[in-house]
């Protein structure tokens, strides 16, 4: 791995110039990006035909079928070798492009983000060995009517699905880019990398390595492309719904997700949905551990870590805890102190607050602060760093079960609901509607019984999301492994890239000894 002052150089190395790619159709250069952290970035992608660069990807895909996929699983795993020397570039790409802290871009593009694509390549390569290449069948019911048996011989071959298009995420364009990238590269299909306008580079970075993986190799590059698109353009839709296109991957906003699975009906969509993430409170033996833990999840990153939650449901009766009862006012007084204790020093600061770099968090944090009593008002921070960039403590909103139609739908940033129910019996019920509905990735369950954890762990059973129970820390940024926690969270999210094809002849008989027969009985091969 490159020193962190080398990766600084080539980091700056990059800035202000074009972003070389050498791919088909070039029609010109699109600039999109800007630092939340007010660096100039300047960095000219090429504005490719889309016509062009699926074309190229056709082009390229029968000789990257016929590599195998021992063969592809050794050129993907030496792209991630590559990729791993240069974790702390694509970190500052990371963290210039989303406004994650530093420490968290490391993790969100470093070997945290490559050892999720190592676990996909290792699957998809089992999956695809999993394929007999060679196969006999024997029908022997002739046999007993006096007939020869009838022999068939024939192959199966994992044939892939088609091109391939991924769908960077604003946020975490690595994190959840590699898993869908690698699996279809393994499986043999030819991608198309579109990333969002705001996050270009870490993406960019990965299909140059790979393009030139490749062509070392002696392998056509445009097995994989980079779709650059200006901001407001509808380039991710145009070619989503494409007729090439065979394959979409995309972990994001589920207005977005549902969008592509109705509209790209030509295509496997793997849509993930980023959701409302949701705590409920019951009891505890742990009050403090409790609020400083979600004091932390709701500060990391500008509420934009795939855990931060948005939804805290709290009975109207209180909280059991190791200090009595908690009415839901003083836990949300509680809870904004701590608050405010956590982003107390400038350099914790800027350790767990990321930048704001999208108008819409801002309108976000207007527009929520309208709906409710505001627990915990967003206001904004200081980087000792960056004066200039913009960072926003959280903000807290206290709002009745009945005002559904506000918490649930997905708001972006640092905004969280401190939700008031009947009963916890009710906030399962909440629970239960809103996941169902609109999904979630995580939740988490704070109780001392047993009755309300096994109820809870059955909900989050039956909704499919993660779920932690009584964790009073700060919750891990990612608890689980990169293919559980995928759309499918199986092998289906490797063996929807590609379909089993086989092909049947009549085979020769064998004779007692397992060779085949000539029609005088005489041996011909053993």
């Amino acid at each position: 791995m490159r020193s962190t002052r080398t990766a600084g150089k080539v980091f700056s190395s990059l800035l202000g110039r074009p972003f070389d790619l050498h791919q088909p159709g070039e029609l010109g250069r699109v600039t999109t990006e800007s630092s939340p952290y007010s660096i100039v970035l300047d960095i000219g992608y090429p504005r490719c035909d889309p016509a062009a660069l699926m074309a190229g990807a056709q082009r390229a895909t029968p000789g990257w079928r016929a590599a195998g996929p021992r063969r592809r699983a050794g050129l993907a795993v030496e792209i991630l070798r590559r990729l791993n020397t240069r974790s702390h570039e694509l970190a500052l790409s990371v963290h210039h492009t989303t406004g994650q802290p530093l420490c968290a871009a490391f993790r969100a593009a470093g070997p945290h983000a490559q050892d999720r694509a190592l676990e996909v390549i290792a699957l998809a390569l089992a999956e695809c060995e999993r394929v007999p290449t060679n196969l006999r069948w024997e029908d022997t019911r002739d046999a007993r009517r006096g007939k020869a048996p009838l022999s068939v011989q024939g192959t199966c071959a994992a044939v892939p699905r088609g091109l391939s298009l991924l769908i960077g995420c604003p946020d975490y364009p690595i994190w959840n880019g590699y898993p869908g990238l690698f699996a279809s590269l393994v499986t043999g299909n030819p991608v198309i990398v579109a990333p969002h306008p705001r996050s270009v580079l870490p993406l960019a970075i990965t299909v140059r390595i790979a393009r030139e993986v490749l062509a070392e190799a002696g392998h056509d590059p445009d097995v994989v492309t980079l779709a650059v698109r200006e901001p407001g353009e509808r380039l991710h839709q145009r070619l989503a719904t494409d007729p090439m296109v065979r394959i979409v991957d995309f972990i994001g906003s589920a207005r977005f997700a549902d969008w592509l699975e109705k509209q790209a009906s030509q295509a496997v969509v793997f849509a993930h949905r980023t959701g409302l993430n949701t705590v409920i409170v019951d009891s505890t033996d742990h009050y403090q551990a409790l609020v400083r833990g979600l004091a932390l999840a709701l500060c990391r990153s500008s509420g934009t870590v795939r855990t931060t939650p948005q939804n805290i449901l709290v009975p109207t009766s209180g909280i059991a805890t190791d200090e009595g009862l908690i009415s839901p006012r003083q836990f949300g007084a509680d809870l904004g102190a701590s608050l405010d204790r956590q982003l107390g020093h400038p350099t914790r600061v800027a350790r767990l607050i990321g930048a704001v770099t999208g108008e819409e968090v801002r309108a976000s944090l207007a527009e929520a602060a309208r709906f409710g009593a505001v627990v915990h008002a967003s206001g904004p921070l200081g980087h000792p760093e960056h004066p200039g960039a913009d960072l926003r403590s959280p903000l807290l909103v206290r709002l009745g079960a009945q005002d559904d139609r506000i918490y649930a739908r997905e708001w972006p940033g640092p905004v969280a609901f401190l939700v008031v129910t009947d009963s916890t019996s009710h906030s399962l019920a909440v629970f239960r509607r809103t996941v169902s509905r609109h999904g979630a990735l995580f939740a988490a369950i704070h109780s001392t019984d047993p009755l309300v954890l096994a109820a809870v762990e059955t909900a989050a059973l039956d909704v499919g999301v993660h779920l932690a129970e009584n964790l009073t820390d700060d919750v891990p940024a990612d608890p689980a492994s990169a293919v559980a926690d995928l759309p499918g969270g199986d092998a289906h999210f490797v063996t929807g890239r590609f379909r089993v094809v086989r092909s049947r002849r009549h085979a020769p008989a064998l004779n007692p000894a397992g060779g085949p027969v000539t029609g005088s009985g005489e041996l011909v091969g053993a």
